[in-house]
Formats: C-alpha cells, sequence, structure tokens
C-alpha cells in the first residue's frame, strides 16, 4: 500500500479538497434527519405553516448541498485516480523497458501484461474509493454515533453493542483476503499467457487441429483462476450476511424500545424517526467500511506485485574504463575474449512457473523469451575479433547460441567469463543509450508496428525521407513500395499482418539501415527473401555500407560465404571459424553444410 500513497502523494493537493469536499457532503448528509426530527418534534406542534416552510426549505437547502458536494467530489475523485494510475502504469512502462534481458525473463510477459493491466485497475479503484468511501463511511460512523448518543443515549447503546462484533469480523475475515488476491492475480497471469499464446500461435494451433485441445487447456487455467477468485470474494463477503443480520435487529431493536420510551413519555416521535435513519446510515457505513476493507486486500495484493518491478535493482551497471581495461582489445573494433556465457535458472518467471510442452511452444518462445533466443543454451570459450568495416556470418544449427552471441554484444545480457568489447571498450562501460546508438539490427521474428511504413523504418530516429528512400532501395524494399497507392504512407497493420514475410523482412532491414549505423545485425534476417533477392540485398549492403561492420547470423550457406570471417557453431562452442575457402579446407561440418546446400540448389 505503500507504493499507492507514494503516488497518491503527487496529488496531495487535488486530492486534500475532494476529501474536504467529501467531508462537507457527509457532514450536510447527518444534518438532514436532525432538521427531520427538529420539524416533527418542534416545529409542526406549533401548528404554523410559515415556520413549517421555512425548515422544510432548509431540509431541502440542505439536501440540495450534499448533492452538490457529493458530485464534485465524486468527479474529482474520478480525474484524482485516473492521473494516479495513469503515472503507475507509465513508470511500470518505463521500468519495463529498462529492465535487463535476465529481468525481463525473470518476470515474464504475462506477469507485466496484468500488472500494466488488471493490477494497475485495481490501484485506479482503490484511490477513487480513497478519496470517497474512506472519507464518507469512518465519518458516518463516527458523526452519526456522536449525533445519536446527544438524541438518545440509550438506543445508542443498541448500536455500541453490534459495532465491536462487526469489527472483529471485518477484521479477521480482511486479514485473510490479501494472500487470497493475490493468488487470483497470479491465476490471473496463466490466462493471459495461455491467452497470448493461442491468439499470437493461431494458425499454428488451426494448421495442427489442435483447437480442441487448445480450448481444454485453457479452461483448466480459467477454472482455477475462477475458483481463486470465488474463493477470495467469498471468503471477503462474510460480514455481508452478518452486517443484515445486525442491521434487521438492530433496527427491530430500536422500534421496540423506542416504542417503549415514546409511550412513556421519556422520549419524542421525531427522535425514534431520525434515529432509525441515523441507524441505517450508521450500519451502511459499517458495510461500505467492509468493501473498503476489500479493494484495499485487492489493491494492496496489486501494489505488491508491480512495485516488485518498480523496485527491481539495475542489474547492469556501467563499469569504469579503469576496471576493464585490456590492452589485447584494443587493435580490433569488436572483441569477444574467452565469453562463457549460460542463461539464468529462473528466467521464466519470479515465481519459478515452468512453461508446458504445447502445439504453440515455438511461438511461446517467440514471445516470451527477451529476444528469442536459445534459452537455457551456453557459449563456451567464444573467442574472435573484427577490425572495423569487417563482416562475420554465423552459422550452425538451431539453438547453437547464435543468438545468445547477438544478445550479449548488445548487452541484454551480461557475460559471465571473459569480456566483450567495441572500439577498445569493454560494452559494460558504455550507457545502454552509447551503446545500442551503435547498432543497426533485426532480429529473428522481429516486430512490425501498427504505423506507417515510414514510421516503421524511421522508428522515431532523426532521419529524413531521402535517408529512409535509400535503405529502402539497399533492402530491396523500395519496388513493392512504390507500387503502392499510398508508398511510405502505407499503413501497416499489427505484427505486420498485411504485408506479406518477404515485404516485412525488408522492411526490418530497411529500419536496421536507415540510420547507418556502426555495427550491422542482421539475425536470420532474409529467410523469407528468395535466392535473387538476397544475392542483391548482400550486394547493396557491402557496396553501401562498407563502413559497417556486420554481423549476419544465417541458416544459408549462401547468405555468408563472401563475408570477411565465418563462424561455425554447435552446442555452445565455436567448430570453425575463418574464410569460406578455409572452412572447407578446415571444419568438415560446414562442408557438409555447403554440400548439401548448395547440391540442392543445383539440383
Amino acid at each position: 500500500m505503500k507504493m499507492i500513497f507514494r503516488y497518491m502523494g503527487r496529488y496531495i493537493k487535488p486530492i486534500t479538497f475532494d476529501m474536504f469536499l467529501k467531508l462537507c457532503a457527509t457532514v450536510a448528509e447527518l444534518l438532514i434527519p436532525y432538521v427531520l426530527e427538529y420539524l416533527i418534534d418542534e416545529v409542526v406542534p406549533l401548528g404554523k405553516v410559515s415556520r413549517i416552510i421555512l425548515w422544510g426549505g432548509i431540509m431541502i437547502f440542505v439536501a440540495f448541498l450534499c448533492w452538490q458536494f457529493n458530485r464534485n467530489a465524486n468527479r474529482l475523485a474520478v480525474r484524482n485516480a485516473h492521473n494516479v494510475s495513469y503515472d503507475v502504469r507509465k513508470d511500470l512502462f518505463n521500468k519495463t523497458m529498462h529492465l535487463s534481458g535476465a529481468q525481463f525473463d525473470a518476470f515474464g510477459l504475462p506477469s507485466l501484461t496484468s500488472r500494466m493491466t488488471s493490477d494497475s485497475y485495481n490501484v485506479q479503484s482503490f484511490a477513487q474509493s480513497f478519496q470517497t468511501m474512506c472519507v464518507r463511511a469512518p465519518i458516518m460512523l463516527v458523526g452519526g454515533i456522536i449525533v445519536t448518543m446527544t438524541m438518545d443515549p440509550v438506543l445508542s447503546g443498541i448500536l455500541c453493542v453490534m459495532l465491536p462484533l462487526l469489527a472483529v469480523v471485518i477484521l479477521t475475515v480482511s486479514s485473510r483476503g490479501i494472500p487470497l488476491y493475490h493468488k487470483v492475480q497470479e491465476r490471473l497471469d496463466d490466462v493471459v499467457r495461455i491467452m497470448r499464446e493461442n491468439i499470437t500461435g493461431i494458425r499454428v494451433v488451426k494448421a495442427l487441429c489442435r483447437m480442441d485441445y487448445e480450448r481444454d487447456r485453457f479452461h483448466q487455467y480459467n477454472d482455477k483462476m475462477m475458483a481463486a477468485d470465488v474463493k477470495a470474494s467469498t471468503v471477503m463477503a462474510i460480514p455481508g450476511p452478518f452486517m443484515q443480520i445486525c442491521l434487521n435487529t438492530g433496527l427491530s431493536l430500536v422500534v421496540y424500545v423506542g416504542a417503549m420510551r415514546v409511550n412513556s413519555g421519556v422520549m419524542k416521535p421525531g427522535v425514534i424517526l431520525a434515529f432509525l435513519t441515523y441507524f441505517n446510515l450508521i450500519l451502511q457505513s459499517v458495510m461500505s467500511i467492509n468493501r473498503i476493507f476489500m479493494m484495499i486486500s485487492r489493491a494492496s495484493a496489486s501494489a505488491n506485485r508491480i512495485d516488485l518491478v518498480l523496485q527491481s535493482d539495475v542489474d547492469q551497471k556501467v563499469l569504469s574504463t579503469e576496471e576493464t581495461f585490456d590492452p589485447e582489445a584494443q587493435d580490433a573494433y569488436i572483441v569477444f575474449k574467452h565469453v562463457n556465457f549460460k542463461y539464468p535458472h529462473n528466467q521464466l518467471s519470479v515465481e519459478g512457473k515452468k512453461k508446458e510442452n504445447t502445439a504453440v511452444a515455438a511461438q511461446e518462445e517467440e514471445d516470451d523469451g527477451f529476444l528469442g533466443g536459445e534459452q537455457g543454451q551456453c557459449l563456451y570459450d567464444i573467442d574472435f575479433k573484427l577490425k572495423k568495416g569487417e563482416s562475420l556470418g554465423i552459422i550452425g544449427p538451431t539453438g547453437c547460441g547464435k543468438t545468445t552471441i547477438i544478445n550479449l554484444l548488445m548487452r541484454f545480457y551480461d557475460v559471465e567469463d571473459g569480456g566483450i568489447y567495441i572500439d577498445g571498450r569493454d560494452v559494460r562501460t558504455y550507457r545502454m543509450d552509447e551503446l545500442r546508438s551503435k547498432f543497426g539490427v533485426v532480429f529473428q521474428n522481429d516486430q512490425i508496428f501498427q504505423d506507417t511504413l515510414r514510421n516503421n523504418i524511421a522508428f522515431g530516429r532523426d532521419v529524413n525521407d531521402e535517408q529512409i528512400h535509400a535503405a529502402a532501395v539497399d533492402a530491396m524494399a523500395a519496388e513493392f513500395i512504390d507500387s503502392l497507392d499510398d508508398g511510405l504512407d502505407h499503413m501497416a497493420d499489427i505484427k505486420g499482418a498485411n504485408l506479406s514475410g518477404g515485404q516485412k523482412q525488408r522492411i526490418l532491414i530497411s529500419r536496421s539501415l536507415a540510420a547507418n549505423p556502426d555495427i550491422l545485425i542482421l539475425d536470420d534476417s532474409s529467410s523469407a527473401l528468395d535466392y535473387k533477392t538476397d544475392a542483391a540485398l548482400r550486394k547493396a549492403i557491402f557496396e553501401n555500407h562498407s563502413n559497417s561492420t556486420t554481423i549476419m547470423v544465417a541458416q544459408r550457406v549462401s547468405s555468408i560465404m563472401n563475408m570477411t570471417h565465418i563462424m561455425v557453431m554447435d552446442e555452445g562452442h565455436c567448430i570453425g571459424y575463418g574464410t569460406h575457402e578455409e572452412l572447407m579446407k578446415s571444419c568438415p561440418v560446414y562442408k557438409e553444410i555447403y554440400t548439401v546446400q548448395m547440391g540442392a540448389i543445383a539440383g
């Protein structure tokens, strides 16, 4: 809850003013039964119509004030609550953008999504209720008791007997609410994950006729969430019926005792009427307090989950050059020096959850892994150097560590042993924005955003239309872009659903080339291109971006055979390094790949 109040503190003035308005509305509401009692017991017996009209008008005026104060207070409460939730979502999003790869994998994409949506909504609901119910209910309770005590202490005694019983029930039940609602949010994470898997992998599900299987699997997780939610709601609903019993019992006793006191002349009739109204208001305020505790339980669980992300420490600090200086790394532009790496064991979620093997496992790895890398795989003693403007092709079977090399070079993860250097500096000595501004990159299964092609290529960077067009020409994308009626202003659907696979890859390659990067990384970025287009693309890159140091991960030998250096990977090890001609002589695995692929092309 400290997190919520920390954000509410940013709007202390409007929230304080809103609570003052709610206080005024509550006081006005407390005055209405009191005025009614005075009107019935003191004014009506006098028989003066003018005084009856006067006090009746006063009563209407007080009711009008109550309505005005409540309306303005509720409007302001909604605005303040939206401001609080806006700040929470903004800071949570910003924090998520700066999580390291290991941290992102640890929390998990579905969990981060539900924290951004349902958890932030629970925070918003509490912030709004705090300004209304959390003011009205306690003041109505305390103020009602004080007023009724002045009117008739005997009848007030009935109320005072019941309130402690209600308080014990509410506190006992609420103490169990937070862990139960925390469990609900965890179950919601699972439901979100299953929904994402099936929505993003719908083609795989349909292609393998697994609709019934995935439907049943979703129902299992949905049933678990419903069971957790029903349990939490049932426990938190226990005080409701108990309060109703107390309310009805108390009203019956008030009517009975009040009638006896009126008959004996100890109390006037107007008092019992006003007291019944106060009794109802007080008990309703107690029920509101119960709802407040329910919201506190839910909001506290959500706030803890959000704060866990917000308070996570930065685990990739910028080191000083003195700490990492290595004279052997000064004679090349990119240096991997005896690098060893293994992905963290807790990568999939902070709760230690493990994913299941399903028909959409490949899509799940793509979406839930930070960069779709070889999760859980290792690198062993990776050692190579690239000079400025040289190129490196990396080839090997799926899961051998190719993408992991890219992840480490861009410092999405930190090495366990060894060092990675760019321009003579350890990558850990660069600020993140300074380091990554050097790169133009296309990842596996990269993202096309729902925006124009121009904005997808520029991607918020300071590049003009001339640079965008030049990049599109080099990426072999200009031809199909120019064929569109609206050209670069053509709107791409979510994930580029209205583009073919080859068109998406060419747009992504255009994005990587547009800013003329120092380091160009193409991670299996031409798999959807035909051989002719792929060859033309590589020719344009080598001719027009010769100053860029290029690293290309590929499955095709033809894509990398003309690179300055070629690295052959297998199970995290470098089993071959050199030029195409050298590897054909020294690396049997590379020669086999070349023979199989080029023989298939020739055939």
